[in-house]
């Protein structure tokens, strides 16, 4: 399960997301901002909830701010959802650009809080990336070449994009490259997991909702669209939104305002709206799943996001790397042996970038050994290719393997080697073994 660490000054209110929360994760609580950094060390959580202020009758936010702005500099940080009893458009917007992924208002509803925590844990995987902003969609493949200049081409208009692609493959990378090369880049990122919010705060969670408009709405709340203004906002598995939804999310798009549940009043949003879904493309132009109207209104551009079984071996060895390193975390480096690369390149990864991730740091924590082995990586054969003869498929994938990283080093022996992990003396006995 994963880690959640809650640092909140009232312990009420501390044992009540404690409880909610403990289906989803173990949960870890402290009161003190001075326990922060201490705790952020001691239990490594993939999530942190963060209370804004610490101070009786301090409301601006100030006190949590600073302290959001220490956690996400940390070359370890995890996902942030800020806490405050005070639904302020301003400070949800100024934690929203300081790096929080969401933010939540006290007191909340224990469904609205599952789900934006199920949201910031489910995109953290697939987002996590430990390499400069620039690099996070890492592949030098064809597929992958063509896809950053296609960002690079789109990023810089005010264009609705569909991301498509299937789970795992990076769409909110995408979506995270899109938005630093607009103009918009200063303003938040706000993504909305669409499949992870009950039918019934759908409205409530995109428009927003005032004060005594339904049960539970104590206090008034600003939507997504709202807090994302002057940003980008992502809507996340757009394809699992039910047709009554889509009609009032096509009336704020066309309107460029929403009215939040409980209002008359309309309110003006600017905001650049970009979607994803990891639905077969044909299913989006089914009526009986999804408005032809709307789809129209999302896709003035789509990028097709390739999965991994699609991008070769050497983006395969790279992204194994990357991750390897990453969670080495200090620890001495140690190579992947030669067939376990090869075995990694024929793996059929039905999980995509997420799943090779979540294998890099299984081997990670299990591996004893001076190499990492394919046992380490804890995949089963049952998600590779089945050879016609025992052995001809491994070799012949050992051959395309080594063929393909010579070709992105150029010739280079050197290169190719640390491409492959091996040692000099080592690849030229598979130069021989396949007559290269």
């Amino acid at each position: 399960m994963p880690n959640i660490l809650i640092l909140e000054d009232d312990p009420d209110v501390a044992q009540a997301a404690r409880l909610a929360l403990r289906k989803l994760a173990t949960v870890a609580v402290r009161q003190s901002p001075d326990e922060l950094m201490p705790a952020l060390d001691a239990i490594a959580p993939e999530l942190l909830l963060l209370d804004m202020n610490f101070t009786p009758g301090a409301s601006d936010g100030a006190a949590g701010l600073a302290l959001l702005h220490e956690v996400v500099a940390r070359r370890d940080a995890p996902a942030v959802i800020v806490m405050t009893a005070y639904a302020e458009v301003e400070l949800a917007v100024q934690a929203l650009k300081a790096g929080a992924v969401d933010f939540i208002t006290k007191p909340w509803r224990n469904d609205r809080l599952e789900a934006c925590v199920q949201a910031a844990l489910a995109r953290r995987a697939p987002a996590a990336s430990v390499a400069p902003a620039a690099d996070e969609l890492l592949g030098e493949s064809a597929a992958m070449r063509s896809l950053r200049a296609q960002i690079a081409h789109v990023g810089a208009s005010e264009a609705s994009v569909l991301i498509l692609g299937e789970n795992g493959v990076g769409k909110e990378l995408v979506a995270r490259a899109l938005h630093r090369a607009s103009p918009r880049s200063a303003g938040p990122l706000l993504a909305v997991d669409m499949g992870a919010l009950p039918e019934a705060l759908v409205e409530s969670e995109l428009f927003g909702h005032r004060r005594g408009s339904f049960t539970d709405a104590r206090e008034s709340r600003p939507g997504r669209f709202v807090a994302a203004s002057g940003g980008t906002l992502l809507l996340d598995e757009i394809g699992n939104l039910p047709l009554p939804q889509q009609a009032k999310l096509l009336a704020a798009l066309e309107r460029r305002e929403v009215t939040p549940v409980g209002s008359d009043k309309p309110v003006p949003v600017d905001v650049r709206v970009l979607a994803a879904t990891n639905r077969p493309e044909a299913e989006l132009f089914d009526a009986r799943h999804f408005r032809p109207d709307l789809l129209y209104r999302l896709n003035t551009v789509v990028l097709r996001v390739p999965p991994l079984r699609e991008r070769g071996a050497a983006d395969v060895a790279l992204l194994v790397r990357h991750y390897l390193a990453h969670f080495a975390r200090g620890k001495p480096a140690r190579h992947v042996d030669a067939e376990a690369l090869v075995r990694l390149a024929a793996y059929r990864w039905p999980g995509n970038v997420r799943e090779l991730r979540q294998a890099c740091e299984r081997a990670t924590l299990l591996a004893s050994g001076p190499v990492f082995t394919w046992a380490d990586f804890g995949l089963t054969d049952l998600a590779m290719p089945a050879p016609a003869e025992p052995g001809l498929d491994l070799s012949r994938r050992e051959r395309e393997t080594v063929q393909t990283a010579l070709a992105q080093a150029e010739g280079n022996i050197s290169q190719a080697a640390k491409l492959l992990g091996l040692s000099r003396a080592a690849l030229y006995r598979r130069l021989d073994k396949h007559g290269l």
